[in-house]
């Protein structure tokens, strides 16, 4: 009698237990890859949307194994606009990318402030490894034909921490620095990137 009673108690309690462990599983296995990217103004969270931009997570998340983004800088910094890195060093010597990728601008995600998206030339599919945080909603940005003007820049992450870090880079004062416009006349280094999630 007791031994039905415990087991009557303690099957459900084992089972919720289970299928909580399950849950927690899939919802870890269908989790967005976070990086955390720490510079010189402080430390950026971001999460990458692997389901809408797969091809462009997965070069980002290849750099950012390798150590590509490390020590390199904050190049270009647009008040009311954007802030572009991951090209080149202190001394705006680019380099080396790997193969450009497939632009993936009409999947739907928009350059709202505080997304991140993959930085170009007039070239539809020419990103490699240089990218750019929105600093307000620049619409004028995304998908809206397949010209080389309408098609757009690929957005495949946001900001989740560090929102202020990113506007206090927006912040600096820039200048001309070795040919280039818009350069930070203190460097932005961006010390090291690493997947946390």
């Amino acid at each position: 009698m007791i031994v039905h009673y415990i087991s009557k108690i303690v099957t459900p309690i084992v089972v919720f237990i289970l299928f909580s462990l399950v849950c927690l599983q899939l919802n870890s296995a269908y989790a967005n890859p976070k990086v955390l990217m720490e510079t010189t103004k402080g430390d950026i969270t971001i999460e990458l949307y692997e389901k809408e931009a797969p091809k462009t997570v997965k070069n980002f998340l290849s750099y950012v194994s390798e150590g590509f983004y490390n020590n390199l800088i904050f190049h270009r910094v647009i008040k009311d606009f954007m802030i572009q890195g991951g090209g080149f060093d202190t001394e705006m010597r680019q380099k080396d990318p790997k193969a450009p990728i497939k632009n993936e601008a009409r999947r739907g995600l928009g350059n709202k402030r505080g997304t991140l998206a993959m930085a170009r030339t007039n070239v539809i599919n020419s990103a490699t490894a240089q990218f750019f945080i929105n600093l307000v909603n620049n619409d004028f940005l995304n998908h809206t034909d397949n010209t080389s003007r309408g098609f757009g820049y690929a957005v495949f992450g946001e900001v989740i921490d560090g929102m202020d870090v990113v506007d206090s880079i927006a912040r600096v004062k820039t200048g001309i620095f070795n040919g280039f416009r818009d350069v930070p006349k203190e460097p932005i280094i961006i010390k090291n990137v690493s997947i946390i999630e």
